[in-house]
């Protein structure tokens, strides 16, 4: 089976979508094809920096921007494009680097993260179209397995295997 790497926005494109479409509306939908409550609130703006193993123990880095949705009991609360770009002013000086992936954190039951695979533009709303994130091991070629570069940047080549002779955990 052959897996393709996930397009995602960035911090860069979110800024661009909402410029170009103020005074519309601002929604979310999950990849069920269900919305989000139209009262959600951005409760946090985060730079998530994580640092780790993958499991042929070559360490990496990964850096994202976290958009925490939560729906509030204000029924009558909306998000419009010009307030989501003023959330995300207020978190410039968190997100310096706005080449970085944007991904939703959002509770339904779990709390769940998702990527933002696209975008759907109407008369007056702007939709983003959430994508389930995935598990992919990162050291295919240690474990036998064909899956492509996945992008993400090894900082330490030279590691020694942490999982044992295979280097697969």
């Amino acid at each position: 089976m052959k897996h393709e790497e996930q397009k995602t926005m960035t911090l860069a494109e979110l800024k661009q979508l909402l410029t170009n479409h103020q005074e519309h509306h601002f929604r979310l939908r999950l990849p069920d094809s269900s919305d989000v409550p139209v009262s959600f609130h951005i409760t946090e703006v985060g730079r998530v920096d994580k640092t780790f193993l993958d499991c042929g123990g070559t360490r990496r880095e990964k850096t994202t921007c976290q958009l925490q949705v939560w729906v509030g009991k204000d029924y009558a609360h909306r998000i419009e494009t010009q307030k989501m770009a003023g959330i995300l002013k207020k978190g410039s000086e968190l997100l310096t680097d706005e080449t970085v992936p944007v991904e939703i954190e959002y509770e339904d039951k779990v709390i769940s993260q998702y990527t933002i695979e696209g975008h759907e533009v109407s008369d007056d709303v702007v939709t983003l179209q959430l994508a389930h994130k995935h598990t992919e091991c990162l050291a295919p070629e240690l474990c036998g397995l064909e899956m492509p570069d996945l992008g993400l940047p090894a900082i330490d080549v030279k590691s020694s295997n942490c999982c044992g002779p295979s280097g697969c955990c």
